[in-house]
């Protein structure tokens, strides 16, 4: 994360630490990929609405608890959400059979790791310069074609290819020094 993001995310989990109420601009910002989250593990639209509203929930009843190490907060969100599917998954099980669920232990684990992996990520897209990790974010956070970039952004798409180039490849290295 860069120094700005980091210290208003810092100031943010604070602020609502000490007022319940500005959790909301923590959710705004979190809500999209916390359920994209759960929604890439468990492919039924209601309970990815159930387990997403869950997440949040637990995240205000314990932001108390929250200590700031530096990660981003959607890396705490993950986690709260990495185990409430884990927790469906093995209800599930023990209603359809008396066996623990094993797949359901394994999907855990796998989920730490990938909560872990993508923590690293944005932490890794945060530390890229300005124009390389707006380039990064829009076209693949957000999905836009390198002309809608080059369009948003006043460069030729040459321009955004290499911003693209460049970016992508301080993460390979970043990501490879870990």
């Amino acid at each position: 994360m860069s120094q700005g993001t980091e210290s208003d995310e810092r100031l943010l989990i604070e602020a609502a630490q000490n007022d319940p109420s500005r959790f909301a601009e923590l959710y705004e910002q979190n809500f999209n990929r916390v359920y994209a989250y759960v929604a890439r593990r468990v492919h039924d639209r209601a309970e990815t609405q159930d387990l997403t509203a869950h997440v949040f929930h637990q995240a205000l009843a314990n932001i108390g608890k929250f200590k700031w190490k530096g990660t981003p907060f959607a890396a705490w969100l993950y986690r709260i959400a990495s185990n409430a599917i884990a927790d469906q998954a093995r209800r599930k099980g023990r209603e359809s059979s008396e066996q623990p669920d094993a797949a359901a232990e394994t999907t855990t684990e796998a989920d730490l790791e990938e909560v872990e992996r993508r923590a690293r990520l944005f932490t890794a897209i945060e530390k890229l310069p300005d124009d390389q990790r707006r380039v990064i974010v829009m076209r693949f956070a957000d999905e836009k074609s390198i002309r809608e970039i080059a369009d948003e952004l006043g460069r030729s798409e040459g321009a955004v290819k290499q911003l693209q180039f460049r970016g992508l490849e301080h993460l390979r290295n970043r990501l490879n020094e870990k």
